[in-house]
């Protein structure tokens, strides 16, 4: 079997290292790839994901058998759907069904359609300031605005005050910080409890959820500080209960997939659902369309299986043949390794050392896999820094041993060194039961 993936983050490399597993994957390509996925899979590095004619181009010329589209940018550029036409089956939804994530106003809005649970909102537009600022008034604070567009997981602002809240409207619509993703924004009354990422693999018809993860977006200890793209995460998740998967399940994953049906949008691959709990009930936070990143490090290293062949099944509608998913009885803890300065300004081409220890091959080694996010090879052949999340490093340990896992990865850190490397200390602890 002939793979190829897109993309170049963790969660791409994550997704190569799974599926050189496969006994069945004869050739794997990822483009454009990373220094670090470089040692699972051949780098097509001209290769731009969001073009849809080059893939195709590619994957003909090169008799592909599965695409499997990481990003989001590229399904909501439509590249799912242009594979679709050439039957090359894709792992991903169409761009109609990739607008859950792409406009966030559109997947409000699919929500009130299909009463599915989440938070009050409005939308506005740039001409309709002095609507947003009558609602605003009526608010209860603390609220959240959201851009409406793709901002790389950094459009999401929780604001104190009603004149906070004026501050960063005029931040988005007049100084323009998330760009032409902030053209509409959401407001939405801010849901108490706390966070969890739920995935479910699906053809359109059939599913079966993932490990529940939760994910560590804001940048220092204790959730403090500027929101990210996330920086770290562990799973299993025990805030989702097995009763709480079971309403998720019910209210939420599948009105969603039936919804979809309904109108016509095809989805063939992971949905993500990132739920608010409470009083031991779930709300959408938001909808992704694609593996988390960082939440996909420690859910797809616990997913047994044949992962090349459950990819295809749902990019082929046959899901139902792999049912129900099978996961191993374990703990997995990722912790990321970021550039100083992120997640805004940061330098780059810092030479990394002591990935050595880590040797990537088919299977995790000494309990720990290094995923690459964010690095390239210099000119003399070094590991260096490209980006603002650098690496994931990733430990996998017994179930109920969350701590041990926990030490395991935060040991293998130790290990790791670049200049201006920053990490959290505290990944995982919301895990450990007390």
């Amino acid at each position: 079997m002939r793979i190829l993936v897109l993309g170049s983050g963790a969660r791409e490399h994550a997704i190569c290292w799974k599926l050189k597993q496969s006994p069945i994957v004869t050739q794997l390509y990822c483009a454009p790839g990373n220094a670090g996925i470089a040692q699972a899979a051949e780098l097509v590095s001209d290769l731009v994901a969001t073009d849809a004619k080059s893939v195709i181009g590619f994957a003909l010329r090169e008799r592909i058998d599965l695409v499997v589209i990481g990003p989001e940018t590229p399904l909501a550029a439509g590249v799912a759907d242009m594979l679709d036409e050439e039957h090359v089956p894709v792992f991903g939804p169409h761009r109609n069904a990739a607008i859950l994530e792409a406009s966030k106003a559109f997947s409000k809005e699919f929500m009130h359609r299909h009463n599915i649970p989440t938070a009050r909102y409005a939308v506005f537009t740039a001409p309709e300031q002095l609507e947003a600022r009558t609602f605003l008034r009526h608010l209860n604070y603390p609220a959240v605005i959201k851009a409406d567009g793709l901002a790389a997981g950094k459009g999401v602002i929780i604001v104190e005050t009603e004149a906070e809240a004026i501050d960063t409207m005029d931040d988005i619509f007049s100084r323009r910080i998330f760009g032409e993703a902030g053209t509409r924004i959401v407001i939405e009354e801010f849901m108490e409890g706390e966070e969890a990422s739920v995935f479910a693999l699906t053809d359109g018809i059939d599913y079966d959820t993932l490990i529940p993860a939760q994910d560590h977006k804001r940048l220092l200890d204790g959730d403090r500080g500027k929101n990210t793209g996330g920086m770290g995460a562990y799973a299993p998740a025990p805030i989702v209960t097995p009763a709480i998967l079971e309403q998720i399940r019910r209210e939420i994953i599948e009105p969603t997939l039936r919804g979809l049906r309904e109108e016509n949008r095809p989805y063939k691959g992971l949905l993500y659902v990132g739920v608010m709990i409470k009083n031991g009930r779930a709300r959408v936070v938001e909808y992704n369309v694609r593996f988390g990143d960082p939440e996909a490090q420690v859910v797809i290293p616990l997913l047994q299986g044949d992962f090349a062949e459950i990819l295809l099944a749902c990019a082929t509608g046959r899901l139902k043949e792999h049912l129900p998913l099978k996961h191993f009885d374990a703990t997995a803890v990722t912790i990321v390794m970021a550039s100083q300065g992120y997640p805004e300004s940061y330098e780059t081409g810092k030479m990394i050392e002591g990935l050595d220890h880590f040797n990537q091959q088919r299977e995790i080694e000494h309990g720990v896999a290094v995923f690459h996010a964010a690095t390239k090879l210099d000119e003399l052949g070094h590991i260096v820094t490209s980006g603002g999340r650098v690496l994931s490093v990733t430990a996998i340990g017994y179930a109920d041993e969350l701590q041990q896992t926990i030490t395991t990865a935060y040991n293998a850190v130790h290990e790791i060194s670049f200049d201006g490397a920053y990490y959290r200390a505290d990944i995982g602890h919301k895990g450990i039961k007390a």
